[in-house]
């Protein structure tokens, strides 16, 4: 029997494409978009806040990054294999969103008591150090819980109830919006909450987007049906570790080379993302960054949406070389831009080609995805393609700012900022991509071959 707004493959549209039904659509869009929310908050405006009011050195930001991306990647391997073996969705992503939220709002808090208690000892300067040291600490643990808690919500449990939601026919579509959600993100905090950032409202901006993110998990409740997901027959435990095991690597090469490829692609972004907004505010000096950035989102959002709909119609392996194309072709002019203008457009070729080329990974591995586990697989996406890039990417960029050695006076003291070099180094990283993307090209006809073989030899 069908339940109702289950993907219905008798409505098919002009191009073929079963459509999803409308509950579906808004809790793809509504959940999806901000759950990235609270993501542009954690990996760019958290990076801000610890520049701002605690400590300049890239080092720090770098440290962050990497201990939230373990505690992400924990929490997107135990919740992703329990929502498996219940099969079910639903209660991880909206209990998990309403507990997201709370702790971002308690993120206002700690981080309005590390800036007082480092004012307040900025007197001597051991004291300040010491501030600072335990600022450090604060903030970081607290970045690592809630990275547990979203992750678990929003990686693992919200990433597996759309691979079950969706077909191979429309997950171009569907990734494609669900790639703009970081850019429409960003968009919305930077037009609507930045100038609290800009007053010092540290804790009112946590505040406000913790209250949305409460509130999308109580909708989330209502929104979300599970699909009737086959259970997976092992425990949570074993389920965790099954899609890490070397048999099931080699049993599944194009996934976990589709896998690969997002890792070098998620490398790249992170060698930059981090300090972009530093990069902006600090080292190109835009009196109207916020207005480049607000243009760069709008374009490279429709960019992405438009590409989605391609890739639907090219395929997603022959659409994916033209998107890092344009990745790298943005990177590599952001060195030679400083004006707003010029900006804008090469950040716009760069964020477009980034998020269509997440998006066509991202359709990819659902594909390659087995029906029984897509939680099980969160697990794997999120080592590869989160994990691995927030430890590396972020350690590359701080080293060549660190090298690079740009700064900028206040005050009478300098202060180390970001360079165009990273963008430098991001592009070098996407070298990686082609022959991986050769590789999988060529195990794919190796199992397509295998299979009619094995046709013949039953026939």
């Amino acid at each position: 029997m069908r339940t109702p707004d289950t993907i219905d493959t008798r409505r098919i549209g002009a191009l073929g494409t079963p459509r999803l039904g409308g509950r579906t659509w808004t809790a793809i869009l509504a959940v999806g978009l901000v759950g990235q929310l609270a993501w542009v908050i954690e990996n760019m405006y958290l990076n801000l806040f610890v520049y701002d009011t605690i400590s300049t050195d890239p080092a720090v930001i770098a440290i962050m990054v990497a201990a939230s991306a373990v505690a992400a990647t924990a929490a997107t391997l135990l919740f992703g294999a329990w929502s498996d073996r219940l099969a079910r969705r639903r209660e991880f992503v909206a209990i998990g969103y309403i507990a997201w939220g709370l702790v971002t709002a308690a993120f206002g808090l700690i981080g309005g008591g590390a800036s007082g208690a480092l004012a307040n000892g900025a007197s001597g300067a051991s004291t300040a150090a010491a501030a600072t040291a335990t600022a450090v600490i604060a903030i970081i643990a607290l970045d690592c819980v809630m990275s547990f808690i979203g992750s678990g919500a929003n990686d693992a449990a919200f990433a597996a109830w759309v691979t079950d939601s969706t077909v191979p026919a429309n997950r171009g579509h569907v990734d494609g919006w669900l790639a703009v959600m970081p850019l429409i993100g960003m968009l919305l905090v930077f037009v609507l909450l930045d100038p609290l950032t800009q007053s010092g409202q540290w804790s009112l901006f946590f505040g406000i987007v913790g209250g949305i993110t409460v509130a999308t998990g109580i909708a989330a409740w209502f929104l979300i049906r599970d699909r009737g997901v086959a259970k997976h027959p092992h425990g949570v435990l074993r389920a965790i570790f099954e899609g890490l095991r070397p048999q099931t690597i080699r049993r599944e090469p194009a996934l976990f080379l589709t896998l690969a490829i997002w890792t070098v692609i998620g490398i790249s972004s992170q060698v930059f993302l981090p300090y972009v907004l530093i990069y902006l505010r600090y080292s190109l000096a835009l009196d109207g960054y916020a207005i480049v950035l607000g243009v760069v989102l709008l374009l490279a959002s429709a960019l992405s949406v438009a590409g989605g709909r391609l890739m639907d119609r090219i395929g997603k392996p022959r659409f994916l070389p033209f998107a890092v194309g344009a990745f790298a072709a943005g990177l590599l002019a952001m060195l030679f831009v400083r004006e707003m203008t010029g900006v804008i457009a090469a950040a716009t070729v760069m964020m477009a080609g980034m998020m269509t080329s997440v998006a066509a990974v991202s359709a990819m591995t659902r594909d390659r995805t087995p029906a029984d586990r897509a939680g099980g697989v969160q697990g794997a996406r999120m080592i590869m393609a989160i994990l691995i890039p927030m430890l590396i990417g972020p350690a590359i960029g701080a080293a060549v700012i660190s090298g690079a050695d740009h700064s900028y006076v206040e005050l009478g003291v300098s202060h180390p900022v970001p360079g165009p070099e990273i963008f430098l180094a991001a592009a070098v990283v996407l070298v990686a991509v082609p022959p991986l993307a050769m590789l999988r090209a060529r195990m794919m006809r190796r199992g397509e071959d295998a299979r009619v073989a094995t046709r013949a030899d039953r026939a």
